[in-house]
């Protein structure tokens, strides 16, 4: 068994360019290194996964003595952040991972979209406007655009349906971002580059893990590897001819 997703933070983004000169907006995240702390089993726990923490610069003394415990185990580090992620199975040849063992961002170097999660900007209090989008009102002298305005009925319901959208807290929500295609990797670093934006502020703390369900490549969008279907059913009649 090998792990699926690894632990980083966010760097920041900027741009670059593909082959065919078009520039795209990309977000540099901090891969790890991470080490696996523990590992559960269907057998013990009742389900497969691999805990692993983010090792970064934490000192012993910051640690209580259940962490300290629970990481002598796998004799791992001091670590930032711990989270589980789960197991697929390894090609043939290829030694199951055990607690202790580093996790690299050399796990993405086959794959080409990610699934990164991580905690949105907090906003504080906000209005319907800003939290959800809403219109508002008239914006002329004497109204308050940015009011809700009525949220129920007079005589029935006479009251307010549950989940009634209102104003409230806004951000620090768990956000995941699905199919963000890889745009290169450095291994030296740790360092991935993946295409779009990923939620949080820089340097948050994300998780980034193998794509659940990668997008097909479309047929003329998948770069020079893809096949011309025209030119295809030139070649295949032309051969038939012959």
């Amino acid at each position: 068994m090998s792990v699926t997703g690894i632990l980083g933070k966010k760097i920041g983004m900027t741009q670059v360019y593909d082959e065919k000169g078009d520039v795209h907006p990309i977000t540099v995240l901090q891969a790890g290194p991470c080490v696996i702390t523990q590992l559960k089993t269907a057998a013990r726990d009742g389900y497969d996964a691999a805990q692993i923490g983010l090792v970064e610069f934490v000192k012993a003394s910051k640690m209580n003595k259940p962490e300290t415990g629970h990481l002598a185990k796998a004799d791992a580090p001091p670590v930032r952040e711990i989270r589980e992620v789960a197991l697929e199975a390894t090609v043939e040849g290829a030694e199951p991972v055990k607690p202790g063992d580093h996790v690299l961002v050399d796990i993405f170097a086959e794959e080409k979209f990610v699934d990164v999660i991580g905690t949105s900007k907090g906003r504080g209090f906000a209005g319907v406007v800003r939290r959800h989008g809403f219109g508002g009102g008239p914006k002329s002298h004497g109204h308050m655009f940015q009011v809700q305005g009525s949220i129920g009925a007079s005589s029935f319901p006479s009251r307010v349906f549950p989940g009634q959208r209102m104003p409230g807290h806004f951000g620090v929500d768990r956000v995941t971002v699905r199919n963000l295609r890889i745009r290169g990797l450095d291994i030296e670093e740790n360092l991935i580059m993946v295409e779009g934006a990923v939620p949080g502020p820089r340097d948050g703390y994300v998780l980034i893990s193998k794509a659940k369900a990668p997008p097909r490549e479309r047929r003329g969008f998948a770069g020079a590897g893809t096949v011309d279907p025209l030119k295809a059913s030139k070649k295949a009649s032309s051969g038939k001819k012959k």
